[in-house]
C-alpha cells in the first residue's frame, strides 16, 4: 500500500466524521514532542515525514530510523496548528509505536547472531494490509526482508510439493515460465528432501524445522556438492535458539516472531 493511501486510511479510522474537539476549539501554533517512556530502536521516520507534508507540519528530529533511544529521551518535535496535531496525535503515535516495537525486537535477534555472518530474514506472517509497513520496520531494526509476496520468488512449500508428481520435470517448466531474475526456494524437512531439491535445481533450500544435527548434514552436503545454493533455516526460531542455529553454517534464518511477537514499547506525545 502506498504511504499516502495508508496514512489517509489510518487517519480516517480515528477521525471518522470529524474530531469533536476541533469542532469547538480555536487553532493556534503549538510545538509538541514525542518522548520515550521505555528504551528501544526507532522506526517510522519515513512515514511521519510523509504525514508532515500532507498536513503542513514542521519536524525537528532527534533520532532517525534505526537509532537506539533510552527512556526519557525526546525523539521528535512537531510544530503546527494545534487542531491538526491533536487530531493526528494517536495516529502518529500508534504508527511509530508499532514500527518501533518491531524494529526493537528485530534488533535483538540481529544482535544474537551479529558475529556469525548469518542474515536475519522476516516472513510473510504479517498483519493483513500492513506487510509493507511491518517489513519496513524490520529493515529499521537491521533485518532483511524475505519475499514481499507470491510474485517475487517461487517458494515450493510442503503443500505445493504434494501437488507435484515429478519435481525435476516441474523445475524445467518453471525455468521457462518465471522471470529470469526470480529465484526458486524449496522447503525441506529432511536431508534426503534437501538433496532432492538441490539436484532439481533450487536456488535456495529451506531447512524447515530440522534439528541442528540434520541442518549441519545439509550444510555439509551443500558445501561439497552445490556450493552456489543458499540455505535458509526456519521454524521454532527464538532469541534462545537463534545463536545455535546460526552456528550450523546456514546463510540465513527466517523468523515471523520479529513481527508477530513484538511487544509494544512505550512512547507518548506532550505539548511544550
Amino acid at each position: 500500500m502506498l504511504k499516502e493511501t495508508f496514512l489517509k486510511a489510518l487517519v480516517a479510522e480515528d477521525i471518522g466524521r470529524g474530531d469533536l474537539f476541533s469542532r469547538i476549539s480555536t487553532g493556534k501554533p503549538i510545538r509538541a514532542y514525542i518522548i520515550a517512556k521505555s528504551e528501544g530502536v526507532f522506526a517510522g521516520q519515513e512515514y511521519v515525514e510523509k504525514f508532515a507534508k500532507m498536513y503542513d507540519l514542521s519536524l525537528e528530529w532527534k533520532v532517525e530510523d534505526g537509532s537506539c533511544f533510552t527512556r526519557g529521551e525526546k525523539l521528535l518535535f512537531i510544530s503546527g496548528d494545534s487542531k491538526t496535531i491533536l487530531s493526528l496525535e494517536r495516529s502518529i503515535l500508534d504508527m511509530v509505536l508499532h514500527a518501533s516495537s518491531i524494529a526493537t525486537l528485530t534488533a535483538q535477534y540481529v544482535a544474537a547472531i551479529k558475529d556469525t555472518g548469518v542474515k536475519l530474514l522476516d516472513t510473510r506472517k504479517t498483519r493483513p494490509l500492513l506487510r509493507t509497513f511491518e517489513k519496513y520496520a524490520v529493515r529499521c531494526g537491521g533485518g532483511i526482508n524475505h519475499r514481499m509476496g507470491l510474485d517475487d520468488c517461487l517458494m515450493l512449500k510442503d503443500t505445493h510439493l504434494q501437488t507435484i508428481d515429478d519435481l525435476n520435470a516441474f523445475m524445467k517448466e518453471v525455468r521457462q515460465k518465471i522471470p529470469f531474475t526470480s529465484k526458486v526456494e524449496i522447503e525441506c524437512e529432511s536431508l534426503e528432501m534437501a538433496k532432492t531439491a538441490m539436484r532439481a535445481g533450487a536456488d535456495i533450500v529451506m531447512c524447515d524445522n530440522m534439528s541442528l544435527g540434520v541442518t549441519k548434514e545439509v550444510v555439509a552436503y551443500r558445501d561439497a556438492e552445490y556450493p552456489h545454493i543458499l540455505l535458509e533455516a526456519s521454524g521454532n526460531v527464538t532469541l534462545d535458539t537463534i545463536g545455535e542455529i546460526a552456528q550450523t553454517g546456514v546463510d540465513a534464518i527466517s523468523s515471523g516472531a520479529v513481527i508477530h511477537q513484538a511487544n509494544w514499547i512505550d512512547l507518548s506525545m506532550k505539548i511544550e
